[in-house]
C-alpha cells in the first residue's frame, strides 16, 4: 500500500493541555488523543452533531486531504469556501449525500451564503445596539429617549431590511428552482407530487450547515442569537423552540430589529420574514434586487454602499475599509478550526490607526443623517449599461466523490498509520531510490495551473493566436498543394527560368 505523508507535522490547532515537565524544567505539551468522552466534542445545532472541536489526528487530515491548494490566487486570506470546507468535514455523517454536497457548492448557494454572512454581521450589531439601550433607559439613570433618536431607529431598522432584502432575493431563486437549481425542486415534473419528507430533511440540514458557516465566520460568537434568528428567517416564529438560552426582545426592540413589515399570523397561512421582504418593497429599495447582476447607476449613495459590499470579494474587504467577520483575513492569523490566534494578532502590531481586518477596532454603527431617507425618495435612477460577471471556481466530481469518502479516509489514516512527520519522511526519500515523475507530467501539471489562473483576456489572446495560426497554416498549406499541381502540368525548365 502507498505511504502517502504529510507536508506539515506541526500542528496548528493545540487540542490539549500543558503541564511542567521537571525532568527537561520546561513546558510538556499533551495532545487529546481520545475526545469521545469530552464534553466540548459535539455542538448541537437544530438537532444535529457538529464537532466543535478536533485531535491533531483528524487536524492533520484535514489539512492534507481537504484544505484548499495552495495554487489558488487567494490562498493566503480566508474566503467562503475555507469556511465551507471546515464546515463539511466537522458536519455529522448523515450529511454525506451526492446531492447535498454538490448543492452546498453551487454558485447559487454561494450567493446565499455571502449576503447571510452580510446580514449577520449588522444583525449582530443591531442587537448589541439593542442590548445597550436596553440598559441606557432602565434603572435610576434612566435616559430620556428624543424623537431624533428614534428617527435613528428607524433608519437603522430600514438598513437591516435592505440587507434582509438581499438574502431574500438569492434564496427566492433556489427555492423557485431556476436554472442549475432547478434538479433541486421539491416537485416533480411529470406528476407534480411533492417529495415532503425527502426536501424536509434536505431543508433541516441546510438551515443546521447554514448555522455552523455564519457562527464561524463571526468568530464563534453569538450563537444562540444566529441560531434563533436563521431559524427565524427561513421559517418562521411558530417553529422557534422555547429556550432559556435565547434572548426575548420587547415589541418595540422587535419592531427595530425584525421590520415593520413582519407579521405573525395563524401557522396555516404564516410564510417566512425572508418572503415578507419582497412582498413590500418601496420604490427606492427597488435597485437592491438587482445588485450584483447590473452595475447600478443613480445617486442614491445607500444602494452604492449595499452593492459595493456586496460585489467586492472578501480578499479585498480592507480595501473599503469594511468587515465580514473573519472574510478577507490573512490565514496566518488564524489555526486549522479558523479561531483567531491572538499571540500572532499581537506581533503583527495592529493598532487603532493601523486596521486593516477590524480586529482591534470593535465593531459599530455608523450613524446615519437625520434626514437620510427624504434624501433617498428624492434620489435618481438611471437606466443601466453594465452587466455584472460573477466568476466562480467550480467544484469538481471528483473532489465531490473525495468529501463523500470523507469518513474512509480517516478510517484509513488511522489504521494504516500513514501520517508520518517530516523527518521520517526525509529519512525515507534518502533511502528510496525510485524516481519522481516525468518531465512531461511536470510540464503537464504546470500548463494546467497556469491556465486556471490566468485572465480570460489572456485566455481570449491565446485563443485569437491559435485561430489565426491555424488559419495561416492552412493557407500555406493549401497554397503549397496549389504549387505542386502548377509544377507538374508545366515542364521543369520552363519551371526554372520562370
Amino acid at each position: 500500500m502507498k505511504r502517502i505523508y504529510a507536508d506539515n507535522y506541526a500542528p496548528k490547532y493545540y487540542c490539549g493541555k500543558w503541564s511542567w515537565d521537571k525532568k527537561k524544567d520546561c513546558l510538556h505539551f499533551e495532545p487529546h488523543n481520545d475526545l469521545e468522552n469530552v464534553r466540548e466534542r459535539y455542538v448541537m445545532t437544530n438537532g444535529y452533531k457538529f464537532l466543535r472541536t478536533i485531535n491533531q489526528e483528524e487536524e492533520l487530515i484535514f489539512r492534507h486531504e481537504y484544505v484548499r491548494s495552495e495554487s489558488t490566487f487567494d490562498a493566503d486570506t480566508v474566503v467562503i469556501n475555507d469556511v465551507l470546507d471546515l464546515t463539511l468535514f466537522l458536519m455529522p455523517s448523515e450529511f454525506l449525500t451526492f446531492r447535498f454536497v454538490e448543492f452546498m457548492h453551487k454558485p447559487a448557494v454561494h450567493r446565499l451564503i455571502h449576503a447571510l454572512i452580510i446580514y449577520f454581521e449588522y444583525f449582530l450589531r443591531m442587537v448589541e445596539f439593542v442590548l445597550i439601550r436596553r440598559d441606557e433607559l432602565s434603572g435610576k439613570l434612566a435616559q430620556v429617549q428624543s424623537e431624533q433618536t428614534n428617527e435613528q431607529k428607524r433608519i437603522f431598522s430600514i438598513y437591516l431590511s435592505q440587507y434582509r432584502m438581499l438574502v431574500a432575493r438569492n434564496y427566492s431563486i433556489i427555492v423557485k428552482g431556476e436554472n442549475d437549481m432547478e434538479k433541486y425542486y421539491h416537485m416533480a415534473e411529470i406528476v407534480n407530487i411533492s417529495a415532503t419528507i425527502k426536501d424536509k430533511y434536505f431543508h433541516e440540514q441546510f438551515l443546521a450547515v447554514c448555522t455552523q458557516i455564519i457562527w464561524i465566520c463571526m468568530h464563534r460568537r453569538a450563537y444562540n442569537v444566529i441560531e434563533m434568528e436563521m431559524n427565524r428567517l427561513f421559517r418562521s416564529e411558530h417553529f422557534i423552540m422555547k429556550r432559556p438560552e435565547y434572548l426575548s426582545f420587547t415589541a418595540a426592540e422587535r419592531s427595530l430589529l425584525y421590520g415593520r413589515y413582519n407579521k405573525i399570523v395563524n401557522y396555516r397561512t404564516q410564510i417566512s420574514p425572508l418572503i415578507q421582504e419582497l412582498e413590500h418593497i418601496a420604490d427606492e429599495d427597488l435597485p437592491i434586487l438587482w445588485i450584483g447582476e447590473r452595475k447600478y447607476r443613480g445617486t442614491d449613495t445607500r444602494i452604492a454602499e449595499i452593492e459595493l459590499e456586496y460585489i467586492v470579494p472578501g480578499p479585498q474587504l480592507r480595501m473599503i475599509d469594511v468587515a465580514h467577520g473573519i472574510l478577507g483575513h490573512p490565514k496566518r492569523l488564524y489555526n486549522t478550526l479558523l479561531e483567531l490566534d491572538w499571540p500572532l494578532v499581537r506581533y503583527s502590531n495592529f493598532s487603532h490607526q493601523d486596521d486593516p481586518y477590524h480586529i482591534i477596532r470593535q465593531p459599530y454603527l455608523k450613524i446615519p443623517k437625520i434626514d437620510a431617507i427624504k434624501m433617498r425618495k428624492a434620489s435618481q435612477n438611471f437606466e443601466h449599461f453594465y452587466k455584472v460577471y460573477r466568476i466562480y471556481e467550480p467544484c469538481s466530481r471528483q473532489k465531490i466523490f473525495k468529501w463523500l469518502r470523507r469518513d474512509k479516509i480517516i478510517q484509513l489514516y488511522r489504521s494504516g498509520g500513514l501520517l508520518t512527520n517530516i523527518i521520517s519522511r526525509c529519512e525515507k526519500e534518502l533511502a528510496d531510490s525510485t524516481y519522481g515523475p516525468k518531465v512531461e507530467q511536470i510540464i503537464a501539471n504546470y500548463f494546467r495551473v497556469k491556465s486556471r489562473l490566468r485572465k480570460r483576456a489572456s485566455h481570449a489572446a491565446d485563443d485569437t493566436f491559435s485561430v489565426a495560426t491555424s488559419q495561416f497554416s492552412s493557407i500555406i498549406t493549401n497554397r503549397s498543394i496549389l504549387f505542386r499541381k502548377k509544377s507538374n502540368t508545366l515542364n521543369q525548365d520552363h519551371f526554372f527560368e520562370d
